[in-house]
């Protein structure tokens, strides 16, 4: 019983560690600014998931963030304080980050409620069109 215990507490001490170390790779102050802005992203998971021309592999990581972000099991608890939602938001931006490479930019600024420079944010700079010259 105490064995089992003890793999469990490692268990999930290496998925805190795990989304510790995705956490940062984020952009420079962004997962403190998901943070407050989580019932936003929700809203444009919700929004994306419906949209036609967000490809469908997008689609499904978008939603698996939106099912582990209102999920109310969570890694890390909600009540602790700053790190509660990190699980959520890291999720969450990971998912954003991926869908972007592979939605329209503007798509995307069209399902977020929010302050696009947020959303502009988390996503990087947008991707350069490729001109060709003749």
């Amino acid at each position: 019983m105490i064995r089992l215990l003890v793999v469990a507490i490692c268990i999930l001490a290496a998925s805190w560690g795990l989304l510790i170390l995705l956490a940062a790779r984020l952009p420079e102050g962004v997962a403190k600014d998901l943070a407050a802005f989580l019932p936003s992203c929700v809203k444009m998971l919700r929004k994306l998931r419906k949209d036609p021309r967000v490809p469908r592999r997008a689609k499904l990581a978008i939603g698996f963030a939106a099912v582990w972000a209102i999920s109310p099991i969570d890694l890390i608890p909600e009540f602790l304080p700053i790190i509660g939602p990190l699980d959520d938001v890291v999720v969450i931006a990971l998912a954003l980050r991926y869908a972007g490479r592979q939605v329209p930019r503007d798509v995307i600024l069209e399902a977020w409620p929010g302050n696009p420079s947020l959303i502009n944010r988390l996503l990087g700079p947008p991707k350069p069109t490729s001109e060709t010259d003749t």
